[in-house]
């Protein structure tokens, strides 16, 4: 069989292990899924797992790296249209506030996540992600006046943590307008923080 050939076929396979343990672990959490329920809904052996990923623990990581990217590409598709900095910001978040209302984010990246890689390896993968472009956004603000001028590094992690654990009560929120109080919430902590200057 040729290389080119035998190497679509892994990544074909890896994109069906991916797609149907992600389905799995939003359905039913990371802990109620075996490999063999994976192996099975997927079609392949458990060689065929093996050879893409050497446990249940890298195929959840993998999982989650494309649900965190998915999330970031969500929140730059709201952010991007904006004509100022600041209205990407507040775009951007509200976006991500609503895009981790849809239970199978909160599933895998806001509960599973840090339970099964641990917090530091899941704070390390959301550093990479999310709190980058966030990070990015904080400091232009700051360049341009916008902010006032203040350390980037604990704003970006005070208002992260906010919106992960906003994210979080969202997940069990019974409010019927529970993401509209937490946007308006949002939106009046990140006014609290613009120069006055530049309003």
């Amino acid at each position: 069989m040729p290389s080119t050939l035998r190497a679509k076929q892994r990544e074909e396979t890896r994109r069906a292990l991916l797609r149907e343990s992600r389905r799995l672990f939003a359905a039913k959490g990371y802990g109620a899924v075996g490999l063999s329920e994976i192996v099975a809904a997927t079609g392949v052996t458990k060689g065929a797992l093996y050879h893409n990923f050497a446990s249940k623990t890298e195929l959840f990581r993998a999982v989650l790296e494309q649900v965190q990217q998915e999330v970031g590409e969500r929140v730059a598709a709201a952010a991007d249209p904006a004509s100022d900095a600041w209205t990407q910001l507040v775009s951007g978040c509200d976006a991500f506030l609503a895009t981790c209302t849809d239970p199978e984010i909160q599933r895998i990246m806001l509960i599973d996540g840090p339970a099964v890689l641990g917090w530091h390896e899941w704070r390390a993968l959301d550093e990479a992600n999310s709190a980058r472009h966030l990070g990015e956004a904080l400091r232009l603000l700051v360049d341009t006046g916008v902010l006032a001028p203040q350390p980037i590094a604990p704003l970006t992690h005070l208002l992260s943590g906010a919106m992960n654990e906003a994210a979080l009560w969202l997940a069990t929120a019974s409010e019927p307008d529970a993401l509209d109080q937490t946007t308006t919430a949002l939106r009046a902590l990140l006014e609290g923080l613009r120069d006055e200057r530049a309003q």
